[in-house]
């Protein structure tokens, strides 16, 4: 039963401190002195807590319902009671725009706009799922190292170690936005990298054996599906560039006139050229013939506004019976290199700046986007016919 003003007010000094319950988690603690405290106990991402409210009876049992009914509603809000009450000790915000959410709202609008969709959402989950659930109600100038530190390590906690990381790097950001537009002076996740778990690195999969690469490329000769997704694949193998960059492409990126395709490198974000070999153009001739309205070069299947899905290759390689550790869209860069490198003996720099990696020359300059461009034209020649020469020899009985 619910807790009453006046057993609160009757309850005496014993040998040992107890508790009188009252409900939902919130009692009244008598000490062995005779003080009485008002706390909440409640549960916060799989761990007990405790919530001090106030001392009775100078916080009367009404009065401590109100700051319990208080704390549920942040617990809803997926924020730890005690967490945002240490904050607020520091400093109340002012108005909205101060908390952590608000600006990185803002943040998110002024700096994401330009990006993939991919990264977009990847950037969303973190801020919405991870940050702004225990951050989002605090100023964000009242933010501490610890306080991040502990968001993080609640990531790392269900095994996440890398999006653990890849959140610290956004919420830098945010800060570093913060920082910027006058809402705080200090970024609380400067030095963060050396008190969280060391991710272990993994590499895309990729075939890069020459008679298996053969066997991929008659499985794609062979793949039931539409012409646009075919294609895709194709000319993953003859360009191996990102697969955002390839699903993103527009016909306007074809410099039909100089037998290229023009685009900005979806990493580096500097300008980058793709050498359209003959095998290329017949493909690219082919879905001319189809393109429709959509301006660009690999639509979505729901509708011409937008580009293929992120997913489409992937599925693709999945149905051709190809395990995600086997083979990736972003394999194809890794075969590339290998067997250019390895196979075909090209220079590593024509190779790492036909992959828009960043490459500097002896000086330490960046090379332009047309270095080597005559050579690479001829490498990437010679590379689509060689994948022509291992696919035919994967038919041969």
């Amino acid at each position: 039963m619910p807790l009453t003003d006046i057993q609160a007010k009757a309850a005496k000094a014993k040998e040992k401190t107890y508790r009188l319950s009252d409900e939902k988690g919130l009692y009244l603690e008598v000490t062995k002195t005779g003080r009485k405290y008002w706390r909440y106990k409640y549960r916060f991402d799989g761990k007990e807590k405790k919530l001090a409210i106030g001392v009775y009876p100078e916080i009367s049992l009404k009065a401590a319902r109100i700051e319990h009914e208080k704390a549920r509603q942040l617990l809803r809000d997926g924020i730890d009671p005690s967490a945002a009450k240490k904050a607020k000790r520091k400093g109340t915000p002012t108005n909205e725009s101060n908390t952590f959410s608000a600006v990185a709202r803002d943040w998110f609008q002024a700096r994401m706009h330009d990006k993939s969709e991919g990264h977009q959402r990847r950037v969303t989950r973190a801020v919405e799922n991870d940050l702004i659930p225990r951050l989002g109600q605090l100023d964000i100038g009242n933010i501490d190292t610890p306080t991040l530190l502990e968001t993080l390590r609640i990531i790392e906690s269900r095994g996440a170690i890398e999006t653990a990381h890849r959140t610290k790097q956004i919420a830098s950001q945010i800060f570093n936005h913060a920082k910027i537009i006058g809402m705080t002076t200090s970024n609380p996740t400067e030095g963060l990298e050396s008190a969280l778990k060391t991710p272990i690195k993994k590499h895309f999969s990729a075939i890069t054996d020459p008679k298996e690469v053969g066997k991929l490329l008659v499985a794609i000769e062979e793949y039931p599906g539409s012409i646009h997704v075919k294609s895709a694949l194709k000319l993953s193998a003859l360009w191996f560039c990102r697969p955002g960059e390839l699903r993103h492409l527009e016909w306007s990126n074809i410099n039909i006139d100089e037998n290229r395709v023009e685009l900005v490198s979806e990493k580096t974000k500097q300008q980058h050229i793709i050498p359209i070999c003959s095998q290329a153009r017949e493909i690219l001739d082919q879905l001319d013939a189809l393109k429709g309205k959509s301006k660009y070069i690999f639509p979505s299947t729901r509708g011409a506004s937008r580009c293929m899905s992120e997913n489409t290759l992937r599925v693709a390689l999945r149905s051709m019976g190809y395990s995600n550790e086997e083979m990736t869209a972003h394999g194809f860069r890794a075969m590339a290199r290998t067997l250019l490198d390895e196979v075909l003996d090209y220079r590593i720099e024509w190779i790492e700046q036909q992959l828009a990696h960043v490459v500097k020359d002896p000086n330490g300059r960046a090379y332009n986007r047309t270095k080597h461009l005559a050579q690479r034209t001829e490498m990437m020649q010679h590379w689509a016919d060689y994948l022509d020469e291992l696919k035919n020899e994967s038919t041969r009985p």
